[in-house]
């Protein structure tokens, strides 16, 4: 299927938006190690800074979405915004709880552990860790059982800004 491409200009960095044409497929920091904009084809390996025109809605929804979350409101997860998460089953159960984590709220591995039914907090970790879809399916909420940040795909630093921008602070290690 098509796929369509922006980039996103946030204040922790660009973030690529995905698009299947009907739903967003991804959305990842474009700066970090596991996003390279070499393993993109067709219309994707072109990335422009264009404006929202001739763009699926998803995007656009997107870039909204995006737009209320840097700015420190608290947009809500899917509102007019179709998603498409393209995954196990287990990760999809994984993905669609960090969904019910709340806007400033933290939440452990262990905790997301027990709620999908699963034993393994390591697990999970991996499941989170494979999130196409950053920041609007909430993976950066999800900290160590003693309160700590641990692992994040884009970077703890990202992590804690992230975080930060939520209102919640955690103290460095």
């Amino acid at each position: 299927m098509t796929e369509f491409c922006n980039t996103y200009h946030s204040p922790l960095g660009d973030i690529v938006l995905m698009s299947d044409g009907l739903s967003l497929t991804g959305l990842r920091f474009f700066n970090s190690d596991k996003f390279n904009v070499d393993t993109l084809t067709g219309p994707c390996s072109q990335l422009s800074h264009c404006q929202l025109v001739n763009l699926p809605t998803s995007i656009i929804e997107s870039v909204r979405w995006l737009d209320l979350f840097f700015s420190g409101q608290k947009p809500e997860v899917n509102k007019g915004m179709p998603i498409r998460m393209q995954g196990t089953p287990f990760q999809q159960r994984v993905w669609r709880e960090l969904m019910n984590v709340s806007y400033g709220k933290t939440t452990t591995y262990g905790e997301i552990a027990r709620r999908v039914g699963c034993r393994s907090a390591q697990a999970v970790g991996q499941a989170i860790g494979r999130n196409p879809i950053a920041i609007i399916i909430p993976c950066h909420r999800v900290v160590g059982s003693d309160g700590s940040l641990t692992g994040y795909a884009y970077g703890i630093d990202i992590k804690r800004k992230l975080l930060e921008l939520e209102g919640v602070f955690i103290a460095p290690f």
